[in-house]
Parts: C-alpha cells; sequence; structure tokens
C-alpha cells in the first residue's frame, strides 16, 4: 500500500512518517477477547523457574541469595518525579516507581527472564528426552560435566539487536549449548564482546534486526540439532517475561501499594519487537486485573509496534515501509517490523503507544542519574517519555489522585562505564540547551 493510501486510512501514519512524538491509543483496548495464553500456561513457567532455582543458584552464584529465581526491585523514584515533571511542565498525580530490570541478575535486563526461561525450557527437554533429568529431581545436578556433554551435541541460536542475545548466549553458553548470535549493525560493541568473551559465536549483519532474525531463523532449520528462539513469535518467550507479573503482585502487596478503582496502576515498558513488553503486559493483566494499564514507548525513527497495530498489518508492515531509517540510540528497541505474537495477543489489553525522540531519553538518562544515582542505558528510560504523553488522555479516562505508575528499566547494568560516560554527557549537555 502507497503511503498516502495508508495515512488516509490511518492518520496516525502521518505522524509516524514525519517521526513526530506521538500517543497512540487503542480504540480497542478493553474488548472482549479470547487469548491464546492463559493463567495456567503463566503458572506452568514460574513452576519450571523454581525447578531450576537449585541449578541457577549454582551456575551463577550473584542468584544465589534469591534461591536461583531472578527478579529485580522496585524503587519509589520521588526526586525523579519532582524533577522530571517540574522541568517538563506537566502535573503527575500519585506515585511513580522504576522497576529496575537493570539490576536482573545474569544480563541485566528486561531480557534476561524470556530468553533465560527458553533456554531453560529447552535444556529441561533435552535432558528428559534422553532420561538423564526427572521433574522431581535436584535440577543442580545439571551443572555436572554430563550434562554440559550432553547440550554440546545442540546448538541454541538467536537473532538480536542486544539484549536478548546477552541473555540467551550467556546461560546456553554456560549449560555448554553450542550457541549463535545474529546480531544487527544496531548492536553495540560491547555486547558482542561480551558474548564472545563467554564462548558464543557472534555473526554480525550489515543490514537490520529483520535481516539478522531471518539469516539465523534459515540456518537453523537446515540442522535439526539447533533450537532458534524466534524474538517474533515465541510463546516461550512470552510466557518468560509474563512471570515477572507474579513477583510484581508480592512486590506491590508487601510495599502496601493496591491495585483497584480507585488506585489505578500505570505501567509504562519500552517496546522494540513487542516480546518482552508484550509478554510483561499479558502477564499484568492476568494476574493483577482490570486496574493495571500497560502503554509502550517506542523511538520516533523505529515505531514498529504503533505501525503494526495501527493499521493492523502487524507484522505485515515495517518502518521502512513508511520512509524511517530504523536508527535510534536505544538500540535495545531497533526493531523495524513487529512480532507476529505481539500484536495479537496486545490487541485488547494495550492501552496505547508513545513515541519519543533520542534526546528526551538521553535527557532522561542524565536526570536519573542525577536524581537518583541510577545508572541505565537509553532504552531503559523510554518509559518516562510514555509518562508524560499519557498523561492528558488518563487524566480524562481516570480517577488520577491515587494512581500508581512503574517505568519499566530494561537494561544498563552490563553497559561499560565508558557508555556510561558518553550517554551521560549527551544527556547532560540536550539538557543545558533546553
Amino acid at each position: 500500500m502507497e503511503l498516502k493510501d495508508l495515512i488516509a486510512q490511518y492518520p496516525v501514519v502521518a505522524d509516524l512518517a514525519a517521526e513526530r512524538e506521538t500517543m497512540w491509543v487503542n480504540p480497542e483496548y478493553g474488548d472482549v477477547d479470547e487469548l491464546p495464553l492463559t493463567k495456567e500456561d503463566l503458572f506452568d513457567a514460574e513452576a519450571r523457574y523454581h525447578r531450576f532455582g537449585p541449578y541457577m543458584a549454582v551456575a551463577f552464584p550473584e542468584t544465589a541469595a534469591t534461591d536461583g529465581i531472578l527478579e529485580s526491585p522496585l524503587y519509589r523514584i520521588r526526586a525523579m518525579q519532582e524533577h522530571v515533571t517540574q522541568r517538563e511542565g506537566y502535573d503527575l498525580p500519585g506515585d511513580l516507581y522504576l522497576k529496575a530490570d537493570n539490576e536482573l541478575p545474569i544480563s541485566g535486563s528486561i531480557k534476561s527472564r524470556g530468553g533465560i526461561y527458553e533456554v531453560l525450557k529447552i535444556a529441561e527437554t533435552v535432558a528428559i528426552d534422553h532420561g538423564m533429568l526427572a521433574y522431581a529431581d535436584n535440577y543442580a545436578k545439571l551443572n555436572e560435566p554430563e550434562f554440559r556433554e550432553l547440550f554440546s551435541h545442540y546448538g541454541i541460536a538467536v537473532g538480536s539487536t542486544g539484549n536478548l542475545g546477552l541473555s540467551i548466549g550467556i546461560v546456553a553458553a554456560q549449560l555448554g549449548f553450542n550457541t549463535t548470535v545474529h546480531m544487527s549493525h544496531d548492536a553495540k560493541q560491547w555486547k558482542k564482546d561480551k558474548l564472545r568473551s563467554k564462548g558464543v559465536n557472534v555473526v554480525e549483519y550489515d543490514g537490520s534486526f529483520t535481516k539478522a532474525i531471518n539469516t539465523g531463523r534459515k540456518l537453523a532449520a537446515a540442522d535439526p540439532s539447533v533450537f532458534f528462539i524466534d524474538d517474533e513469535g515465541s510463546t516461550d518467550l512470552f510466557l518468560g517475561y509474563g512471570v515477572a507479573a507474579i513477583r510484581l503482585q508480592k512486590q506491590l502487596h508487601d510495599q502496601g501499594i493496591p491495585v483497584d478503582e480507585d488506585h489505578p496502576l500505570f505501567v509504562y515498558l519500552p517496546a522494540g519487537v513487542g516480546g518482552s513488553p508484550g509478554g510483561t503486559t499479558f502477564g499484568l493483566k492476568t494476574i493483577l486485573g482490570p486496574n493495571v494499564h500497560a502503554i509502550f514507548a517506542e523511538p520516533t525513527h523505529v515505531p514498529s509496534v504503533v505501525l503494526g497495530m495501527a493499521t493492523g498489518m502487524n507484522k505485515d508492515i515495517s518502518v521502512y515501509d513508511i520512509g524511517l531509517d530504523g536508527l535510534t540510540e536505544a538500540d535495545g528497541l531497533a526493531v523495524g517490523r513487529p512480532s507476529r505474537l505481539a500484536g495479537h495477543v496486545l490487541r485488547t489489553i494495550l492501552q496505547g503507544i508513545a513515541t519519543f525522540d533520542d534526546d528526551r531519553v538521553l535527557a532522561y538518562t542524565a536526570e536519573m542519574m542525577d536524581t537518583q544515582q541510577m545508572q541505565l542505558e537509553p532504552s531503559a528510560t523510554a518509559g518516562f517519555a510514555a509518562v508524560r504523553m499519557a498523561q492528558p488522555y488518563l487524566a480524562s479516562r481516570y480517577p488520577m489522585a491515587h494512581a500508581n505508575h512503574i517505568v519499566w528499566a530494561t537494561g544498563g547494568m552490563l553497559m561499560p562505564a565508558s557508555e556510561h560516560e558518553r550517554n551521560y554527557a549527551l544527556g547532560k549537555a540536550i539538557l543545558e540547551r533546553k
């Protein structure tokens, strides 16, 4: 379809093609729909994570304190709330929190839950199929040499812009799988170096994420011993992300944060292909119910999920089809075509999507350091842009006086100091110009 025809049928495409910051509100939000996944699927994923707890605790000692369970803190960020709302000139009733997935053990990003979960499920399947593991076993045995020997006969492959590759690569290589990460040109060099240091085969592409994932998928399909983890359509990734809601429910309870009609909860999630925020949103709506509302944030240069959902074309349209270059400092979000799974699952459970300019997330990155002494990568601060963009609409629809807001941080823990220093300097320069 020609761009002019797309714009005529879907006016929001004009803003997307012009790289304008915009807020798209999902007209189908709240409609009755039968989802392809269930609460039982979520709890099955959570149970598998618990079976692997003993293995994770010995293979990755940094998880021992939580019995091998991957989870991140929930922080109240008062200083950032006061600072950013004053600078940007808007009111934010209620309290602002950060879900600090940048602190998740092992790979320090939201991708840890989904990517690591699917690797563990593959390992469990292979070990059980070979008669070496039973569900009732202590899974710490998977750290023994005979299992590394078993897994060395199999491969795991993935296409990634960075953080998913880190999560899958580190754990798959530790288990003993021959691990290959197909990485697009958007991926930061330090992420490639980190993977290679763990014994992962990193294949680099001059083209986009789409080229990397399509090539990786094709190569894996030609080898029956290779499992391809598909960021564009894996239900296991989706469920791995979704278990976050089960843990968040307890964190909210422990901190005395209610979720009901008078205390709506708004969660702001950065989106690339849509899998990790999509799975998280599915989990939130399934576990916390109708009074939690998710809003995504995407770069103006790579608004793939909003383009797919607003047009209803989902995976059948790319940002390159409307003349965008797909380039962003938020490298983890540099995905030109959305997941073939996320748009269908999110059709009635996602409130909306905001787009942001790169300067905005770089500024937030500097402000988080100044106000909260937290080092985040630019994509991890994208949720703050969605907070700002969504407020006029949310204030017209919900009781906001006692609302709670969670910005979901995606990554940053493993980022080298030199990268943090660069991003901070860029962010401060932007703030000084304003």
